[in-house]
């Protein structure tokens, strides 16, 4: 599968959308890249999700014990790499906005894990749960992702994007849009009010 492949998987999904948004990083961009309406076809996740896991090396895909995704958006993702991978699947997400593993998940000391997560902008959510998972004596192998918005990332583990989709994006006090009177269209999923 090549990158023009993989783009029209997602045009035609209606992933790809254009506006003004505040990403979960807090950032703002004109451009949200929704993988959920992607994974809405469980046959499409798996195919982009064995697509992925050719780009690890063997000496990873030979140790990966579990794969560990953050909430919310990574949670698909990481199920389809660990069903393409037969190995354990756990998540982890917020609580009082830090990340923690609950449900009774815990990761081993001495295990290694691959961390998920569906789009990567400054990795911030990524490096939680890699810090997590190091607190608990656990090795981080790796990461994967569906996208990589080529944003400073702010882990250091070895890093697998699928496709590398650059698009720009702004803090909010530097942000063109705001400047402009745009209203914000849609907010990241982190920022949606329920």
């Amino acid at each position: 599968m090549d990158r023009d492949e993989i783009i029209e998987i997602f045009t035609d999904a209606g992933a790809i959308r254009h506006g003004h948004f505040q990403l979960t990083s807090g950032r703002h961009a004109d451009t949200y890249i929704q993988c959920q309406r992607v994974m809405e076809s469980p046959t499409t996740t798996y195919k982009l999700a064995q697509e992925a896991v050719k780009s690890l090396p063997k000496e990873t895909l030979d140790q990966i014990d579990v794969v560990v995704s953050p909430a919310i958006g990574g949670i698909t993702w990481g199920f389809a790499v660990a069903l393409v991978l037969d190995v354990r699947c756990i998540f982890a997400e917020r609580v009082e906005g830090k990340m923690t593993f609950r449900r009774s998940f815990e990761v081993e000391a001495g295990s290694k894990a691959l961390v998920c997560e569906d789009v990567v902008t400054t990795g911030g959510s990524v490096k939680e749960v890699c810090d997590l998972i190091e607190d608990a004596g656990a090795e981080v192998l790796a990461v994967i992702s569906l996208i990589d918005r080529k944003t400073d990332r702010k882990f250091s583990q070895p890093f697998y994007p699928l496709l590398e989709f650059p698009t720009d994006s702004w803090e909010a006090a530097d942000c063109e849009l705001c400047k402009a009177g745009e209203p914000i269209t849609q907010p990241g999923s982190r920022n949606i009010k329920r």
